[in-house]
Parts: structure tokens; C-alpha cells; sequence
């Protein structure tokens, strides 16, 4: 279905976020609507992700300069008609039994039953999707705008349907979440089987439907599901054991925040790649990540292997093979890593790379939306896929030396450190930071002198990349890493460049962060706000 949106609307402002993306903002949804469309189109280059949100669209690029001519590029768009190609009419069937239906009633000043009616009356509009894969905003012209509920919940079910400041939404999988409950479904919001996961995509129009017992979808049929290779076929490596935390990963899925999932992959993506190289795998093989050593690994037919990041002793049976170099790991052997003397992720690559099947492109788990393959598991068997003919294993290699204290991490500042005061922000760089425990795959945890704001409220959510520092009320700076959500709603005083993240990877719980300002290696020319902002 074709469907015209007439979108009057400007950017007000561009917000450089870390060293090669940046924060549009804008006047209306409507433009919010039309920037996203216009640049899913296809024709800037350069374009990495695009992530909208109610007032902003977040721009990533491939680097510094296209970031700059992005900047030009979307001052110039006129941000009008809109012609929304390939939409598509869903309808969702619902029971109307949600635990805060009356609540909403009382907000709304309507019945239970006029609570229902106004829902399931509208034709709703995807304006943007976030927060978890196949979470779509949608929008209607109706008289449900009601706030989130004062104490959000721990675990909301998956395939709740849900309203919150003029927006409904259903929960695809259970998560914490603010959002008033009205309603169930049994709608499948996401599946990775389909060649189109998402149920719902920006631009599409959605009903819902009451119904008395049961809650199913009807419209566009799903895809049928992809076969997929049985568990133990092929094998070529056992799982003695997994040690803390052992994942696939690969260099991630880039290009998907628009539907809600982040890039993921290594963590330490330098260390990644020269595993690859050595074992003689493309870079972006899928190979292990294994967390603070103990990762065991017996070969079921004879495997060529390297290792790299956080130095650890190797041992197979009498055998120490050395990390950053090739070794052959025959059938029936088995190869243990100890304990990291510095760092904290180790890579273990295999010649040919780990055979899972790709999601959105990538084979790497994604701990925060659960896409990819579930960690490893003791017993668990790992297909190697093989080599091609032409690849040749590679020669040792020199890695950099990791810090076992921690690092002095780069930052460019926005793209709002106007939420805070400049006794924070000079905190902020001063301060050696402590990460906590409570560290993983999502984001680094800091402890230290707690940041204080200079605006109070609540800033609207919007899109973040790899390397936002969110603070939250509390004041404890959170760094945003692989598996980070693709929306957040703390302000973000500044972010990581990109070729510190791998460092910021390595930094074990007890370790120290310092953050070191510089300036973006590229800005625009043109009238410079304050605080690295540019007015549009």
C-alpha cells in the first residue's frame, strides 16, 4: 500500500556524537518521519545507521569525513511530502485484560470499555522503532495519551500491549519496562527466521482488534522457517568447558538499529581480527570470546587455531603453544586457556571459523536482544566450516600491551553535556573512574564522585552508538559497549572515539577509567553553537 504523510517540519540542530556520527534535532515528529525516510533511502553515502526517535535522528557514518558531509547533506534536505513506499496494513488481535486498564481509563477520562473502543478504533502509524528488536512506536490521532507508570516494571510479558505518552507498542520479548499495560497478543513481533524479522517496520499502518479468549495476527503471512543444520553435525570442536562466559562472535551487525538491534560482535574487535588473520580467516570470521580464561576445547578432527587479546597461558596436554601465533590442535587433544595476566576477553580463532547460522548477517550472540547462537555450554559440539583452498595461515603477530590497572580512554563531549554543570563536567575528565562488577557486554559501570545536572527532568529517548557514557540520576557513568540498546533516555555527556573501544573491552571489574577530552577530527564549517553543537 502507497500512503502520502505530508511532513512540515526543520532541523533545529546537529549534535556531534563521539567522532563519526551526530544528533539531528527537529521541530515535529512529522520531520523526524521524513529525515528517517529520506535517508533509508539510500542515496547518501556514507550513511552506517539511522536511528529515530520522537524529536531526533541519530546519523552514523564510516568515518570522520562522511560524518562531516552528512552534516551539510541533511541541512540542505527539504523535509516535506513524504511518499511512504511498501507500507503495509497489520492487524493484531488483542485481549483487552491488561493490568493497567483501569488506570489508563481514569487518565483518559473514559470507561474500560472507552479505553478499548478508542485503541482499537485508530489506525496507528509506525513512526520508529527502538528499545528491543521489533519495538515499534506507534502513533494516532486519538485521546490515549497517558504518561509511563510512576515505578516501571521489572519483567513485562512478552506480546503486552502497552501505551505511554501518545504512543502504543507491544513488547515483543519480556523486559523491564514504564509503559501501561491495556492488553495481550500472541502477535509474533519478531522473528529471526523471516527474511523481514520484524512484524511491524517504520511506515507501516497497524489496527488492533479486540478478541474475547485468544490474541493472533493476521496480515502478511510469515516466512516460512529457515532450515537449520542439526546441533552435532559436523563437528569439530567439543566444549569441555565454557569458563565464566564463552560467546560466537564476528564483527557484528552493523546497519539494523533501525529495527531495534545493535551491532554487537567483539567486544575487542583488533583482537578479533588478528586471531582471524593468524588462524587465515577473513577478518570477520566468527571465532570464540571467552571472559577471564577457562575456556576448554577438544578437537574432534584435526583444527589449526590462534589465539589473541588478554594474554593467557595456553596448555595442550605437554604443549604450551604460544598466544598471537598458529598452532595445530589435533584430534582427541585438548586446549585449555588460564587465567588472563592482563585484560579480560581472550579470542580463540580456528582455521575456517566457527559455523552457527548468520542472524541479520552476523553470527555473534547478543547478549541484551538474545539474537545469534546461546553461549557456550559444557558438551556442547562446534561445527568449523572449511577453509577455502586459497587461504594461507598467517604469521605470528606482535599485539599491543593491555594495561592490567585500565586505560585513558578519548572522548569527544555531547552530545549532552549541557545537562550538566561544569564542576561535573570537570569531574567528569579529572577523576579516575572504577568499574564495577556489575560490568558486561551491555556497558561498562563507573563508580566515582557521582556527576551533577544542571537541567533536571527527563530527556526524551533517543538513538546512542557504541561508546555513549549515559549518567543516570544517580550520577554513575555507564559506557555503552557491543551490546548496548540502540535507544536511551540519560543524558549522554560524551562518548569514546572509536579506536579506544576496544581498549575500553579489555578493562576488567576493579580496573580504572580516565577520560581524556579531544575535539571531533572533523567538523563542519558554519555557525558553532556551544557545546559542539551546529545550528541548522
Amino acid at each position: 500500500m502507497n500512503r502520502a504523510k505530508t511532513a512540515v517540519g526543520r532541523v533545529t540542530a546537529l549534535r556531534l556524537v563521539g567522532d563519526r556520527a551526530f544528533l539531528a534535532e527537529l521541530d515535529s515528529l512529522d520531520a523526524v518521519m521524513s529525515l528517517q525516510a529520506q535517508l533509508h533511502e539510500g542515496t547518501a553515502e556514507g550513511v552506517v545507521d539511522v536511528v529515530a526517535a520522537a524529536k531526533t535522528v541519530l546519523i552514523t557514518a564510516d568515518s570522520p569525513e562522511s560524518a562531516a558531509r552528512l552534516m551539510h547533506h541533511v541541512r540542505s534536505l527539504v523535509l516535506g511530502t513524504v511518499q511512504t513506499r511498501d507500507s503495509r496494513l497489520v492487524t493484531i488481535e488483542v485481549v483487552y485484560d491488561g493490568e493497567d486498564l483501569d488506570d489508563v481509563a481514569r487518565l483518559a477520562g473514559l470507561s474500560r470499555e472507552g479505553v478499548v473502543k478508542a485503541h482499537s478504533s485508530e489506525i496507528w502509524s509506525s513512526a520508529f522503532t527502538g528499545f528491543a528488536p521489533g519495538f515499534a512506536y506507534l502513533i494516532a490521532d486519538g485521546r490515549l495519551d497517558v504518561p509511563r507508570r510512576s515505578s516501571p516494571r521489572t519483567a513485562v510479558p512478552a506480546g503486552s500491549v502497552a501505551l505511554a505518552g501518545g504512543y502504543s507498542a507491544v513488547y515483543p520479548r519480556s523486559s523491564p519496562g514504564g509503559w501501561q499495560l491495556i492488553g495481550r497478543t500472541d502477535a509474533p513481533m519478531w522473528d529471526s527466521a523471516r527474511t523481514d524479522p520484524a512484524l511491524i517496520r517504520p511506515g507501516d499502518s497497524v489496527r488492533f482488534a479486540p478478541v474475547r479468549a485468544t490474541a493472533a495476527v493476521r496480515g502478511p503471512e510469515p516466512e516460512p522457517e529457515q532450515t537449520r543444520p542439526a546441533a552435532g553435525k559436523d563437528a569439530g570442536l567439543i566444549v569441555a568447558d565454557p569458563g565464566l562466559q564463552s560467546t560466537v562472535q564476528d564483527l557484528g551487525r552493523e546497519g539494523n538499529s533501525a529495527l531495534g538491534v545493535s551491532v554487537s560482535g567483539a567486544m575487542d574487535r583488533s583482537s578479533l581480527r588478528r586471531a582471524n588473520r593468524i588462524a587465515g580467516n577473513p577478518e570477520e570470521a566468527a571465532a570464540i570470546e571467552t571472559l577471564l580464561g577457562g575456556l576448554r576445547l577438544r578437537a574432534v578432527k584435526d583444527q589449526v587455531l590462534a589465539v589473541s587479546g588478554a594474554p593467557v597461558p595456553l596448555e595442550i596436554g605437554a604443549r604450551h603453544p604460544a598466544m598471537d601465533a598458529p598452532f595445530a590442535l589435533l584430534a582427541g587433544e585438548t586446549l585449555a586457556l588460564g587465567r588472563p595476566s592482563a585484560g579480560l576477553r581472550t579470542y580463540v580463532a580456528v582455521r575456517g571459523g566457527i559455523g552457527v547460522d548468520p542472524v541479520l548477517g552476523s553470527r555473534s550472540t547478543d547478549t541484551l536482544s538474545g539474537l545469534g547462537p546461546e553461549p557456550l555450554a559444557a558438551g556442547s559440539s562446534m561445527r568449523v566450516l572449511p577453509a577455502p583452498p586459497s587461504s594461507v595461515v598467517g604469521h605470528p603477530e606482535v599485539p599491543p600491551q593491555l594495561d592490567p590497572a585500565g586505560a585513558v580512554l578519548r572522548v569527544v563531549l555531547g552530545p549532552r553535556d549541557s545537562w550538566f554543570t561544569q564542576e561535573a563536567i570537570e569531574s567528569f575528565l579529572s577523576q579516575e573512574w572504577t568499574v564495577t562488577p556489575q560490568s558486561n557486554r551491555v556497558g561498562l559501570r563507573l563508580n566515582g564522585s557521582p556527576l551533577k545536572r544542571a537541567s533536571e527532568g527527563e530527556l526524551a529517548s533517543e538513538g546512542v552508538i557504541r561508546g555513549s557514557i549515559q549518567v543516570p540520576p544517580n550520577g554513575q557513568p555507564l559506557i555503552f559497549l557491543s551490546d548496548h540498546p540502540v535507544t536511551g533516555g540519560y543524558p549522554v555527556i560524551g562518548v569514546v572515539v572509536s579506536a579506544d573501544l576496544d581498549k575500553a573491552g579489555q578493562i576488567a571489574p576493579g580496573g580504572t577509567v580516565q577520560f581524556q577530552q579531544i575535539q571531533a577530527p572533523v567538523a563542519p564549517s558554519g555557525p558553532e553553537g556551544p557545546e559542539g553543537t551546529f545550528d541548522a
